[in-house]
């Protein structure tokens, strides 16, 4: 009994149950739970690091207990491990947040450190974050910026004018550092364009007929004043919107433009009407100097004709020259009477003349044109009185040489 009662509960001579090592795992969980039910505060910040540094490995398992002390053993941090793990795991992110991507009708300005380093084209890109900085630039984009105000004219009078100016980016490099504000510099010089040509011009030009000479001298004027500073801006075009005069002589010059939109549509409708009579002129001329060619060929072979029938009664001519007188005598009376209305009398016997029925002659005039296509002899019309032998007397010569 002595012996067993000497031994331990759990087997282990030498100890009895009175007397307990003083290093033992029970002394230890008794003083732990001891100290458990003594002190219920939370862990601190520093006991929850340490369990997360122990997790994440590097220290020893199962450290040394210290029932004398109420702080938790401390682990040591194995930075062999985690350090190049943080290191890559930043390297990736960093490279990630590095990529981006520029529109079709963008150009990107690079900067890297805050200075000018490149132009990116469209599409996906890389840039080492916290190093280079991208500013995209719309080249495509035609923008438009308005101008107006009350003006002074060459003559000393005042109008309202409006301007619009149609531009885009060329240069994105020039167009963000050239100057400060590449719009606002290009507005201002539109400005200072329009006033210069508006100050040169009276203004009946510009409300009237000189609306394209503003818009011309402006754009030639505000490229020159923009061309020193380089802006990497290239303007499209220049619209000159509208031009008032003050309120107080508006109508009068609201009659001249109207006077000179009618002038200017009487001139359009002249030159239409022109332009309609100028084919017709034309081609009558044409015809009358193709009827005159007609004409002179005609005479002219009628000459030639002439001529030669003349050549042929030459010899004629000589041997008899009085008949042949006569006959182209008669001949030539014979053309000239064939289509008159002729009434021929003769008056010098002294008879009394009879007086003739002109109205009933002319009616016949019909018959005496058929009856001169067969016979052409003019008739001859005697006194009541006279005697046939008279006439036969007198027609008889002047047949004979139709005859001859």
């Amino acid at each position: 009994m002595s012996q067993n009662s000497g031994q331990d509960p759990w087997g282990k001579p030498g100890q009895s149950n009175e007397q307990k090592p003083e290093n033992s795992s029970n002394n230890g969980w008794d003083s732990n739970q001891n100290r458990g039910k003594q002190d219920q505060s939370p862990p601190d910040i520093e006991e929850i690091f340490n369990n997360l540094l122990k997790k994440l490995g590097g220290g020893k398992k199962g450290g040394q207990n210290n029932s004398s002390s109420n702080n938790p053993p401390s682990i040591p941090f194995n930075w062999g491990k985690v350090l190049p793990i943080a290191v890559a795991l930043g390297a990736i992110v960093w490279g990630a947040s590095g990529f981006y991507t520029i529109k079709e009708a963008e150009r990107g300005v690079v900067l890297r450190f805050g200075e000018l380093h490149s132009i990116v084209q469209p599409g996906l890109n890389w840039k080492p974050t916290f190093v280079d900085k991208v500013l995209p630039v719309n080249v495509e984009q035609v923008k438009e910026l308005k101008t107006q105000g009350a003006m002074l004219t060459q003559d000393e009078n005042m109008v309202k004018v409006e301007m619009t100016v149609q531009y885009r980016v060329q240069d994105p490099a020039k167009y963000r550092f050239s100057v400060t504000n590449a719009d606002d510099s290009l507005n201002q010089a539109t400005d200072s364009a329009l006033r210069y040509v508006i100050g040169h011009m009276t203004m009946n030009d510009i409300l009237t007929t000189g609306r394209a000479v503003v818009r011309e001298n402006t754009w030639k004027t505000l490229n020159e004043i923009i061309k020193p500073y380089d802006m990497g801006l290239d303007v499209i075009d220049v619209n000159f919107q509208s031009a008032r005069p003050p309120e107080e002589v508006k109508d009068a010059f609201d009659d001249a433009i109207k006077a000179q939109e009618d002038e200017q549509r009487f001139i359009r409708e002249a030159e239409a009407y022109a332009r309609e009579r100028e084919p017709i002129a034309r081609g009558d001329a044409q015809r009358i100097l193709e009827e005159a060619t007609a004409y002179k060929d005609r005479i002219v072979l009628d000459a030639k004709g002439e001529v030669e029938r003349l050549q042929r009664l030459l010899p004629e001519f000589k041997a008899a020259p009085d008949l042949l007188r006569e006959r182209l005598y008669i001949q030539t009376m014979e053309k000239v009477m064939a289509n008159t209305p002729k009434i021929m009398l003769d008056g010098n016997n002294g008879n009394n003349l009879t007086v003739l029925p002109l109205e009933q002659i002319m009616g016949k005039r019909t018959e005496s044109k058929v009856q001169s296509a067969v016979d052409p002899m003019p008739v001859l019309m005697q006194p009541e009185n006279q005697s046939n032998n008279s006439k036969n007397n007198m027609v008889e010569p002047i047949r004979q040489g139709r005859f001859n």
